[in-house]
C-alpha cells in the first residue's frame, strides 16, 4: 500500500540531497515502494489494471515531481554553502606547485591490462562509438525490441533512435563483425546508465572478456577468471562460487562471488572470510549471439565475462563513494592517488586497435 501522504511529507521535510537520494530509493528504486505496487499491477484483472494502473503512474508522476524540485532546492542551498565556505584569501602566499598524481582508475585500468595480456588477450575498442545503434547494443547481444531485459539497465537515447551504450559489449560484435574467430579480446571503455548514488554513476567504465574458439569451455572461464583474480588482488588462493544467474548474451550465465571480510573498509580474500562478495558476472555466449554475426554456434563456442572497473578500484583500495573519483578533487586525489615516480612504467603488453 502506498502512502503518498507520508512520501509527500517525507520530501518536504528532507534537508540534504542525501536524503532526498535516499528518499528515491526507498520509493523509486528497484525495490521501492511505488516500484513494487506497479509490478503488481500485472497480477490483476485487466479492468483493475487499468484503473490502478492510471492510479500508481499519477503518484509517480506526482512524486518524482515533487522529487526533482526538492533536489534543485537542496542542491542550490548546499552550493550556496560551500560557496561561502570555500573563499579563497588572495593575500596569502603563493602556494607550491601542486604534485600530480595517478589517478586510481588509470592505475587500476593499466593493472587489468597487464593481468590479461599475460593470458593471450588482445584490446580493442579504441575508436569504437560511445553513441551506439540499436542492434550492437541490443538486439545483436540476444535482447530484440520489447525483451524484458531491456528494462534491466536505465538507457540514456538521443535522435536517431540511438543510445549511450550500455555496455562495452557492443564492442565484442563489432570486434567479431571484423575479425570472425577465433577472437579472444579485451575491450574496456565509458558506458553510460541512468544512475546515481555511492555505488553508481550515470558514467562509469567497464572491462569485459570475450574468448571465442572450438571447444571453449566452462573450465576455461573458470581458470581464466581465478588467475586472474588472484593477480589483482595479490593473493595465493581466492576461494570462489559460481551462482547461477541471468544475462540474455549467455547461456549458462553466473555471478561470480568471492570469500571474503571487510573491515572498516579494507577487503581481505581468504577462506576464513565471513560472507561472499559479487565481483563479476560471466557465461558461455549464447548461440543467438553467435548466429548474429554470422558465426556457426554447432562449430564455435566462447565464454565471456564483465565487471566494473570502478567496483574493483573501490574494492582493491578502500573507496567508499566512486562519485568521488570524478569530482576532480585534487585533496582527494593525493589521498588514493598514486605517485607516479613509485609507479613503474605503464605498458600493457597488449596490441591495441
Amino acid at each position: 500500500m502506498i502512502d503518498k501522504k507520508e512520501i509527500i511529507e517525507n520530501i518536504k521535510k528532507a534537508t540534504t540531497t542525501s536524503e532526498i537520494e535516499n528518499i528515491t530509493i526507498s520509493v523509486l528504486g528497484k525495490n521501492g515502494q511505488l516500484t513494487l505496487a506497479l509490478r503488481e499491477v500485472g497480477k490483476l484483472s485487466e479492468e483493475e489494471r487499468k484503473t490502478k494502473g492510471a492510479e500508481l503512474n499519477k503518484i509517480k508522476t506526482e512524486i518524482v515531481s515533487l522529487i526533482e524540485e526538492k533536489k534543485s532546492i537542496l542542491e542550490l542551498e548546499e552550493i550556496n554553502k560551500k560557496l561561502e565556505s570555500d573563499k579563497i584569501d588572495i593575500t596569502l602566499n603563493k602556494e607550491k606547485p601542486f604534485k600530480g598524481y595517478i589517478h586510481p582508475l588509470t592505475q587500476v585500468k593499466e593493472e587489468l591490462l597487464q593481468i590479461f595480456a599475460t593470458q593471450g588477450f588482445r584490446l580493442v575498442s579504441a575508436n569504437d562509438p560511445d553513441i551506439e545503434d540499436d542492434f550492437h547494443n541490443f538486439t545483436a547481444l540476444n535482447v530484440p525490441e520489447y525483451h524484458p531485459a531491456r528494462s534491466m539497465q536505465d538507457t540514456f537515447f538521443v535522435e536517431g533512435g540511438n543510445l549511450l551504450r550500455t555496455q562495452t559489449s557492443s564492442v565484442q560484435i563489432r570486434e567479431m563483425e571484423r575479425s570472425g574467430v577465433p577472437v579472444k579480446v579485451i575491450t574496456m571503455g565509458r558506458v553510460y546508465r541512468s544512475d546515481w548514488d555511492a555505488t553508481h554513476t550515470p558514467m562509469f567504465h567497464q572491462i569485459e572478456g570475450l574468448y571465442v574458439d572450438k571447444n571453449v569451455t566452462m573450465a576455461h572461464l573458470k581458470g581464466c577468471l581465478v588467475d586472474f583474480l588472484k593477480s589483482f588482488f595479490e593473493v595465493d588462493e581466492v576461494p570462489i562460487q559460481f551462482r547461477p544467474s541471468y544475462f540474455p548474451f549467455t547461456e549458462p550465465s553466473a555471478e561470480m562471488d568471492i570469500r571474503c571480510t571487510i573491515q572498516n573498509g579494507e577487503l581481505k580474500i581468504g577462506k576464513d572470510g565471513n560472507r561472499w562478495l559479487e565481483i563479476l558476472g560471466c557465461g558461455m555466449v549464447h548461440p543467438n549471439v553467435l548466429k548474429s554475426v554470422g558465426i556457426n554456434p554447432d562449430e564455435y563456442q566462447g565464454f565471456a565475462f564483465g565487471m566494473g572497473i570502478e567496483r574493483l578500484t573501490m574494492l582493491k583500495y578502500g573507496i567508499p563513494d566512486m562519485r568521488k573519483c570524478f569530482e576532480t578533487d585534487t585533496r582527494w586525489l593525493s589521498h588514493y592517488g598514486f605517485d607516479a615516480s613509485d609507479v613503474p612504467n605503464m605498458i600493457t603488453g597488449l596490441s591495441r586497435k
